[in-house]
């Protein structure tokens, strides 16, 4: 893999399986996401039971369903039927062209480090965050959070 690019590399190691937490559906995420993001925001925390969620923003096409039929939820994510996990939502800017996958479900999450964290200002106050990644009191709206390959990203896929 010498003579491959650093894309190129991260595209081939990064192909990671997930799935609910009773088994029934299963996909698989080809590719490194866009963005990463920890959100902090009260509605995560209600929606996970946790502290915060991981999304990881990618092109819908890059997630292929192995098993299973995600069912559609009345927040406009995809859950199992079964179980009741939330396996992705969308966001109202992108559409249904992107999905924010939660990472919690990936068999690998650890390998998906943040871009940045949002809306700490709800974060729990035992929750520390690494230095070196950005953090947001909210979204962030005026932030350029992009790099130009992330951003080509998002166009492509708006325009598919």
């Amino acid at each position: 893999m010498a003579d491959m690019t650093d894309d190129a590399w991260r595209e081939k190691v990064m192909m990671l399986e997930g799935g609910c937490f009773c088994g029934a559906v299963q996909y698989r995420m080809a590719g490194p996401p866009i963005y990463v993001n920890c959100c902090h925001c009260r509605d995560c925390q209600t929606l996970t039971g946790s502290a915060f969620a991981l999304n990881a923003m990618i092109e819908r096409d890059r997630v292929t369903v192995l098993q299973g039929d995600p069912a559609p939820d009345k927040e406009g994510g995809m859950r199992c039927p079964a179980c009741g996990v939330l396996l992705w939502g969308f966001h109202p800017l992108f559409g249904d062209r992107i999905l924010f996958l939660r990472a919690g479900t990936l068999d690998e999450s650890e390998r998906l480090k943040p871009d940045a964290h949002f809306f700490v200002r709800s974060k729990h106050p035992w929750v520390t965050l690494a230095g070196d990644i950005p953090a947001f009191d909210t979204l962030p709206v005026d932030e350029r959070l992009f790099s130009v390959a992330q951003q080509e990203r998002v166009e492509s896929a708006m325009r598919s």
